[in-house]
């Protein structure tokens, strides 16, 4: 039996009392890249919340990298998004400091100490995004596909289980898009799971993968059709 790195049960996601889909039911494995579609308002975004711990399951059974999302406690959040790597549509940079130290940060932030071993990991996870000449460089000094190329950098820092990434080619013209693809699919070839929330179809058609579909309520696995 191969390994659920999420796994959805009879789920219901609510976003305060509203119910926003209901009885979901999915499975992710480790090592799968999972697309996640659906027009804005048909809960693409809570069901992410749902998973990094922003908006609790009150109903349903869920578990995601080994944590219990229906018992989730408000201090184990912090100790579930390390094991997680989220990527955002704006980059969440940190504007008034480096692209090193914006990774610094997130290291200090999560527990690291010995100075060598950070600069390597560093070193490490941007090599992985082709960046490692741009790490003295501020974020504002960069394109948006750069910066979005940190943002996955930064995800990688503390080797996540499964990476979140939130419409991360939203903000980016069509051909930064593909590249930034492209470095998704080689940190997923690596065997890094990822679920990609987007809504930009031709890098569903480009790069065909599994593929999850809200709407109407719902979530379901959707056969992509082959053109």
């Amino acid at each position: 039996m191969s390994q659920a790195v999420l796994e959805l049960t009879n789920a219901s996601i609510f976003q305060k009392e509203n119910l926003i889909l209901d009885d979901v039911s999915i499975r992710i494995e480790k090592g799968e890249f999972v697309y996640l579609i659906g027009k804005t308002g048909t809960g693409k975004s809570s069901f992410m919340k749902t998973l990094y711990g922003d908006l609790p399951l009150s109903k349903g059974d869920g578990t995601i990298v080994g944590y219990d999302l229906g018992t989730l406690k408000e201090n184990d959040i912090p100790f579930l998004r390390r094991k997680l790597g989220v990527v955002f549509q704006d980059f969440k940079l940190l504007n008034d400091r480096t692209v090193k130290d914006n990774l610094l940060f997130v290291l200090t932030a999560t527990g690291w100490k010995d100075k060598k071993e950070m600069n390597l990991k560093i070193d490490q996870v941007l090599d992985k995004v082709g960046m490692k000449s741009k790490n003295l460089k501020y974020p504002y000094e960069l394109s948006g596909g750069e910066q979005q190329r940190i943002a996955i950098a930064r995800a990688l820092l503390n080797d996540p289980e499964l990476i979140l990434a939130d419409e991360p080619t939203g903000n980016l013209d069509p051909q930064t898009s593909v590249e930034v693809m492209e470095v998704l699919q080689e940190i997923n070839n690596n065997g890094n799971t990822i679920l990609m929330a987007t809504h930009d179809y031709a890098l569903l058609l480009k790069y065909p993968s599994k593929t999850l579909k809200c709407d109407q309520g719902q979530l379901f696995e959707v056969v992509q059709k082959t053109v």
